[in-house]
């Protein structure tokens, strides 16, 4: 249990028992720089730097593995506070049999947790009365956790700049006003992970901004632009001879896009740099990259643009496009949104990556690419193997340019990578809008319903065994408020 007599600060005698102590913040740099912990006030100062976030309307768990008689931090797992209370038990059992068969799966079980609640209070509402109303959800998740044999060492509300501990209800360490919060950055934990190179970006709601599309005046042209693109794109990327041909033209401009974000002039703070990548990205360009992206095999070899000098401008294509996926193109995101994902997690940033594969399967639950990405990054697995299949697809087409025989797959060695295998959907451009729309052939027809939901255009290619096609998709989840969202 931590120690709730001591003050935030260095103490003979105030540091934390076996049950926590020396921790790692999640961090190669940091493995050889310990910080002990001693008080909730340093637990309750830690966890941006356990998340590399601030997290908001959130529960968090975070593993205790024993190590040497001291406690050190593990696995983590986040899961957004459901707004319904009846939701609450079964939360909690998700987030706690989350983390524990995860932690067992990478041969370590945890022995203890640490709990966090996250929220803000609402207006005219207190922190305290926070910490009141979340009462019963700790005691769930504490209930859960000792269901499976872990106990909750210690569970912290956080609102309003003050934290609660409902492990404690003695009014010398734990009053009930809860106690103020240290200024950011001052702490030792802080100090310990700014030399370590640690860096905490604000929320996940920041991050998600940068993902999500811009609700102004542009949006509207970007909307006009995506109608008039998706009259020219869609029955050519449905048409086998013509689709190799999109393909080269998409990969040709974002290419010339790339290099254009390349060449800009470098810009301070994340939305200076967004606004400015949009200021670089015409309406009608963006609106051929969405719908050329919808074709699965340009969008894997987008995805070659992982590392090096091209994953940066790639990145800030993907967000960019992401942005542009207005009114009802949402679904179309799903592509952008993925790829992005996977460059954040190919470089090193596993939190953007899990909030775009996570978005991704927002816009399209049954996008398969991204649901394979996501259960692989919150797997822990490395994204080597799946850097080293889309090497060899690239050197591959560069052997068959160079043979004369053109960018497309080889008929006869049509391999792909075992990481973000799909099955091969019929052709279905689906309904985008509920109105009538006129038939160009019988077999790519646009089939509407008045008074139905907006639907995507996106294009499905054809099997490529050229014999009977395959429509089935594997059912997905979309996440959602309430829904795990990452393991660390």
């Amino acid at each position: 249990m931590t120690n709730h007599s001591e003050t935030t600060g260095p103490s003979e005698n105030g540091d934390i028992t076996a049950d926590t102590g020396d921790i790692s913040l999640g961090s190669p740099a940091f493995d050889d720089h310990q910080v002990t912990l001693r008080t909730p006030a340093e637990l309750a100062d830690a966890l941006p730097y356990l998340l590399g976030y601030r997290p908001e309307d959130s529960i968090v768990l975070v593993a205790l593995t024993d190590q040497d008689g001291r406690g050190r931090f593990g696995g983590r797992a986040r899961l957004g506070i459901p707004a319904n209370a009846d939701d609450w038990p079964s939360a909690a059992r998700q987030l706690v049999h989350g983390l524990v068969t995860g932690s067992e799966r990478r041969g370590a079980r945890p022995g203890q947790m640490v709990a966090y609640l996250c929220q803000e209070p609402p207006a005219g509402a207190s922190g305290r009365q926070v910490m009141e109303r979340l009462r019963p959800l700790a005691h769930q998740v504490r209930v859960e956790c000792g269901n499976l044999d872990v106990p909750v060492v210690e569970a912290l509300c956080i609102s309003d700049g003050r934290f609660w501990s409902y492990c404690c209800d003695n009014e010398a360490c734990c009053p009930a006003e809860g106690v103020a919060m240290g200024l950011p950055g001052t702490s030792v934990v802080a100090a310990a992970a700014t030399y370590a190179g640690i860096q905490v970006r604000g929320t996940l709601r920041e991050l998600r901004a940068r993902l999500l599309p811009r609700e102004n005046s542009a949006a509207l042209e970007q909307e006009v632009a995506l109608d008039t693109a998706s009259m020219a794109l869609v029955s050519r990327i449905l048409d086998d001879a013509s689709r190799a041909d999109v393909a080269e033209e998409t990969i040709h401009l974002a290419e010339r896009i790339m290099s254009r974000f390349a060449e800009a002039p470098a810009a301070t703070g994340t939305l200076t740099a967004d606004l400015r990548d949009d200021e670089l990205l015409g309406a009608d360009e963006a609106a051929t990259l969405i719908l050329g992206l919808q074709d699965r095999a340009t969008r894997d070899r987008a995805a070659e643009w992982m590392e090096g000098d091209e994953a940066g401008p790639a990145l800030r294509l993907w967000r960019a496009l992401a942005r542009r996926c207005a009114g009802p193109y949402g679904e179309h995101a799903a592509a952008p949104l993925t790829l992005a994902g996977w460059v954040a997690w190919s470089t090193g940033d596993e939190l953007e990556a899990r909030e775009a594969f996570a978005m991704a399967l927002g816009a399209d639950p049954d996008y398969l690419f991204a649901r394979l990405l996501h259960q692989a990054c919150n797997q822990g697995l490395d994204p080597e193997s799946v850097r080293r299949c889309l090497r060899a697809e690239r050197a591959e087409r560069g052997r068959r340019q160079e043979n004369g025989t053109g960018p497309g797959p080889d008929p006869d060695k049509a391999t792909e990578s075992p990481a973000t295998t799909e099955p091969d959907p019929a052709p279905e451009p689906t309904r985008r809008r509920p109105r009538p729309r006129v038939t160009s052939t019988a077999k790519n027809r646009h089939r509407t319903t008045h008074g139905t939901r907006p639907r995507s255009t996106r294009p499905r290619p054809a099997a490529k065994d050229g014999g009977q096609r395959r429509a089935s998709r594997a059912g997905g989840v979309r996440p959602a408020r309430g829904t795990t969202e990452g393991e660390e």
